[in-house]
């Protein structure tokens, strides 16, 4: 079995592949299945009385539209709390906990080391990563496209000009990577997020090596955003969280390097590590240490952590976490 990348978090580096290695049995379902199935050992969430208030999430584009079913499930057992949300891109969620004025941080990077020093400048302590779902960060393609998969470095000369990975020459057609016909002189059309984004940032250091993207990437304002691109330009190419995969566009099966089986965007390559662009989604909060959260807080973040929670992640497309690192996220801010 290949192991994850390796994400640093709060500078501390975290194989995924370690945290869930015991996924398949704590799932107990054929893998194919795993991404309708809820860790059953996870808690049934039940209300508790005298919870109102206001959360404001600031941060992940790609985290929007689940942040978005949480709130939905959270306000439907507490009426009288209201959430706003604001997906704007990662990078916007660091600011906004520093400032106070985000009560969470979704995220779908791991924060930089300089975005933890100016948190804890002004606190003294870092902030708290919760890892609340896992996602594929997906190639996309046009439905149509025939190509059968590609490998990281073949991804990095169409998208950057440094080609870090290695690549002999820039790839700028579709026949440059196999495809034949018409297909072959095809120009390949580049879809991608902007700067704030944290797909970006993951993007680029884990696809492009740290290299830059070329200046004829069609930067799009949202996830949503580069698979409408991709599905409506037949020679269009574009990444995105696999929560945002529809009918019109297919996520492109990837190899790390030449020579290796190109393993395909489903479930059960995501809970094994075989996939090559696993992540997990994250949620920043301000936990000060031997303090208790506010009582709001702690109620949406056992939310988020029951059964309840975690099937809202398999009805935005994304993974669940098995209860080890569901346990884990709980006991950093004191849940469990």
């Amino acid at each position: 079995m290949k192991r994850w990348n390796e994400i640093s978090m709060n500078r501390t580096a975290c194989r995924l592949g370690a945290c869930i290695a015991m996924v398949a049995l704590t799932l107990a379902v054929k893998p194919a299945q795993a991404q309708v199935k809820v860790d059953p050992r996870l808690p049934e969430y039940t209300p508790v009385e005298g919870i109102s208030g206001t959360i404001k999430s600031v941060g992940s584009d790609t985290l929007n539209n689940l942040m978005t079913l949480w709130a939905e499930g959270f306000r439907a057992m507490y009426p009288n709390v209201q959430i706003e949300i604001e997906g704007k891109g990662s990078s916007t969620a660091p600011p906004a906990l520093i400032e106070g004025t985000a009560t969470f941080g979704p995220m779908s990077r791991a924060m930089k080391n300089q975005e933890l020093d100016d948190f804890e400048k002004k606190y003294g302590y870092k902030p708290t990563a919760l890892k609340t779902s896992i996602d594929m960060l997906a190639v996309y393609v046009n439905k149509d496209n025939p190509v059968k998969g590609m490998t990281l470095s073949e991804v990095d000369a169409i998208f950057s000009k440094s080609r870090k990975k290695g690549h002999k020459e820039d790839i700028t057609t579709w026949g440059q990577v196999g495809l034949e016909g018409d297909w072959a002189s095809l120009p390949i059309s580049l879809y991608g997020r902007n700067a704030a984004s944290g797909t970006y940032g993951y993007f680029k250091e884990h696809v492009l090596g740290k290299g830059d993207y070329k200046d004829s990437v069609k930067e799009q304002p949202g996830s949503s955003a580069v698979v409408q691109g991709v599905a409506s330009d037949k020679g269009g190419i574009g990444y995105s969280g696999i929560g945002y995969k529809t009918a019109d566009v297919k996520a492109v099966a990837l190899a790390r390097e030449a020579g290796e089986e190109f393993v395909a965007a489903v479930p059960e390559n995501a809970y094994t590590g075989e996939y090559p662009l696993a992540r997990y989604l994250l949620i920043y909060v301000n936990a000060k240490p031997n303090t208790d959260l506010d009582p709001l807080q702690r109620e949406f973040i056992r939310y988020v952590f029951s059964r309840q929670g975690q099937q809202d992640v398999v009805k935005d497309g994304y993974f669940p976490v098995p209860a080890e690192v569901a346990n884990a996220s709980l006991e950093a801010v004191g849940l469990n």
